[in-house]
C-alpha cells in the first residue's frame, strides 16, 4: 500500500483544487475599482421614510424589513429627489417560492409627472425554487405619456445565491450615463445618446415589494402563491451619493471609474463583459420582436 501514495498524491491535489477553481471561475473579475467604498452609508431614517404599507415595514438599527402577505405590501421613499448621483443597499431576496412577487431598488418621478415619468430599476423577479432569481435592469423615459410604456429591459441572472446573504446593489446615474452595478462590478452602462432617449428629470430613490403576477415570473405562467406568505426583502448599508435637486447647480456626482471622468476603466468593462457573457439572459436590443424605431439607442 505505502508504494501507491506517491502515484496517489497528484491525484489528491487535482480533486482537492477542483471546488476552488470552479468557484473561482464563477466570480467576476476584480473590477479594480470601488465607487462605493467611497460613499457613506447613512441609516435608513436618514435617508428614507415610509412609503406605504406602513405595517409591512420594520425599521432596526438603520435597516429596514419590507414584507408582502395577501393584504399588503410595502415601499419606502427618499426624503429628497435627486439630479444625479450613486443609489446603493444591500439586499437579501427570500428563498423557496416566490413566483410573481417583485422586490425592487429603483429612481423615479412618477408622483411628480403621472402618466409621464422617468424610472431606472434594479427589480428581482421572483422565481420558482428549481430555478434562479433575476434581476432585472431598466429605464424608462417619460414612460407612459402616450400609455405605450417602453422599456429597456436588460436581465441578468447572478454568478451568487442573493438568498443566502446581504449583496450590494447600486445605480450611478450622472448627466452621461447610467451604470448598474452588482457589490461594485458594472453588469450594464447605457449612454446618454440624445436628450430623448436619456432621463433628465429629478427623480426620488423607492424600495418596495409588491405583487406582480401578470408579468413577473416568465411572463406570468407562474402567480403569488400566498400559501408562502410573508415574502420578505431586508435593505441595509444605505447609500447616497447624489446632488439633490434643490442643491446647487455647482453639483458634482461621483463617477464610478477612477479617474474620474465618466465612463469604464478598462479592468470595469472587462469586468462587464463578463458578466454579461456569462449570465445576460435577456437584452432588448436584441429582441428581434420588439419595434426598435421607438428605441434609436439600439
Amino acid at each position: 500500500m505505502a508504494s501507491l501514495l506517491p502515484c496517489n498524491i497528484p491525484v489528491l491535489i487535482l480533486l482537492m483544487s477542483i471546488p476552488f477553481m470552479i468557484t473561482a471561475a464563477q466570480n467576476p473579475p476584480s473590477p479594480g475599482y470601488y465607487p462605493g467604498s467611497r460613499i457613506s452609508t447613512i441609516g435608513f431614517d436618514q435617508g428614507y421614510r415610509n412609503l406605504w404599507g406602513a405595517q409591512h415595514q420594520r425599521v432596526e438599527q438603520g435597516s429596514v424589513t419590507l414584507w408582502l402577505d395577501r393584504s399588503s405590501g410595502s415601499g419606502y421613499k427618499s426624503l429628497h429627489p435627486y439630479q444625479s448621483g450613486y443609489f446603493g443597499a444591500d439586499v437579501k431576496l427570500q428563498p423557496g417560492y416566490t413566483a410573481g412577487v417583485i422586490t425592487s431598488f429603483y429612481l423615479s418621478n412618477n408622483e411628480a409627472h403621472p402618466g409621464d415619468h422617468d424610472e431606472i430599476d434594479i427589480e428581482f423577479l421572483g422565481t420558482t425554487p428549481d430555478k434562479p432569481y433575476t434581476l432585472q435592469t431598466n429605464v424608462y423615459i417619460r414612460g407612459s405619456g402616450d400609455r405605450n410604456i417602453i422599456g429597456r429591459e436588460m436581465k441578468f441572472h447572478l454568478w451568487f445565491d442573493p438568498t443566502q446573504d446581504f449583496h450590494n446593489y447600486a445605480i450611478l446615474w450622472t448627466p452621461s450615463e447610467i451604470i448598474f452595478l452588482v457589490d461594485d462590478v458594472p453588469i450594464r452602462r447605457y449612454p446618454r445618446k440624445s436628450d430623448a432617449t436619456f432621463p433628465l428629470r429629478p427623480m426620488w430613490v423607492y424600495g418596495s415589494i409588491w405583487d406582480a403576477s401578470s408579468w413577473a415570473t416568465e411572463d406570468g405562467k407562474y402567480r403569488a402563491d400566498y400559501n408562502y406568505q410573508p415574502f420578505i426583502g431586508r435593505y441595509k448599508n444605505f447609500k447616497i451619493g447624489g446632488c439633490a435637486a434643490e442643491g446647487p447647480a455647482s453639483c458634482r456626482p461621483p463617477s464610478a471609474s477612477p479617474s474620474g471622468s465618466g465612463g469604464l476603466s478598462q479592468q470595469q468593462q472587462s469586468g462587464m463583459e463578463w458578466v454579461q457573457r456569462n449570465y445576460l439572459v435577456y437584452d432588448y436590443c436584441r429582441d428581434w420582436k420588439r419595434d426598435h424605431t421607438q428605441t434609436p439607442e439600439c
